[in-house]
């Protein structure tokens, strides 16, 4: 299997009129993404309010996915629960549909030790014979799995791959240093920082709504060194980027998708469809960048 890399989108779910789960709007955009330049696609993330699916729901999510992109680009399926267990499960099934991967956030309520946490990981990677793409994310998991943690989790098999979601990017230099080429790091939030630090891609919300720039911000940096040219195109698309970060990550990006003729719906309570002072700002991103 080919080692993953470039602009992965952590996709959003899309909704109908009545709340559902909106399964030709998802099969359009996953071709949207695909013929924009995408180089990967990872539905069931925080993005994608795999919390709040049904398992009936996230198993449709997946297939749909799966079956739409069909190997044209890998697929990462998000199979994270508090519930090793359920982990197993999720990440079986993921296999079962042809996922290329599993992205698995650590269980973020019980606060696992790292003793725990290799457990964990240990026990879904004896499960599967797909790719692990471990999810560090400590202001949702309520855990840092930090350099020297990954370290050792990065001599699972099958852990291979890692979302690096903190704003040090310095991170990705020693994740690097640490694990050598058993681990792939890729940024969770700092795209254009963590491709120049070697991070070999970049799991991306802004993507949902610029897949094709963002896939080309990868390409500018990783295979053609024009670091000059990648960061003027970084900081182009910096006010969407940050648009779509912090709490409005998902309320944000459906916003902006429905301003460009592509209607998603609204998230699902406890989120809120984004607040009518914003919807201004993402209009204008809209008309400037998309």
């Amino acid at each position: 299997m080919p080692a993953f890399r470039g602009t992965y989108t952590v996709m959003i779910t899309p909704f109908d009129a009545t709340g559902a789960v909106d399964l030709p709007a998802l099969r359009d955009f996953v071709e949207w993404q695909i013929t924009q330049g995408i180089h990967g696609l990872i539905p069931l993330g925080s993005t994608g309010e795999f919390l709040s699916l049904s398992d009936e729901e996230h198993e449709a999510v997946a297939e749909t996915v799966i079956r739409q992109a069909a190997g044209r680009v890998p697929v990462l399926v998000g199979t994270g629960a508090e519930d090793t267990r359920e982990v197993v499960r999720l990440s079986r099934r993921a296999e079962r549909l042809g996922a290329d991967g599993v992205m698995i956030i650590p269980p973020f309520y019980s606060t696992p030790t790292e003793d725990e946490l290799f457990h964990h990981y240990s026990t879904v990677s004896d499960a599967i014979g797909i790719p692990i793409m471990l999810y560090n994310n400590p202001a949702t998991a309520n855990v840092d799995m930090r350099p020297a943690l990954v370290a050792r989790l990065s001599a699972i098999p099958n852990c291979r791959y890692i979302k690096e979601s903190t704003l040090e990017v310095t991170r990705v230099r020693d994740i690097l240093r640490l694990c050598g080429e058993r681990m792939t790091v890729f940024g969770g939030i700092l795209g254009f920082e963590s491709f120049v630090e070697g991070a070999e891609g970049w799991v991306a919300v802004a993507s949902n709504v610029a897949p094709a720039a963002l896939a080309r911000l990868f390409t500018l940096v990783a295979d053609e060194g024009k670091i000059a040219e990648a960061r003027a195109l970084y900081l182009r698309y910096l006010p969407l980027i940050e648009f779509v970060g912090g709490q409005a990550y998902v309320a944000g990006t459906k916003a902006l998708l429905g301003e460009m003729g592509r209607p998603v719906g609204v998230p699902r309570p406890p989120r809120l469809p984004l607040p009518v002072d914003r919807m201004a700002q993402a209009e204008r991103i809209v008309r400037e960048l998309c």
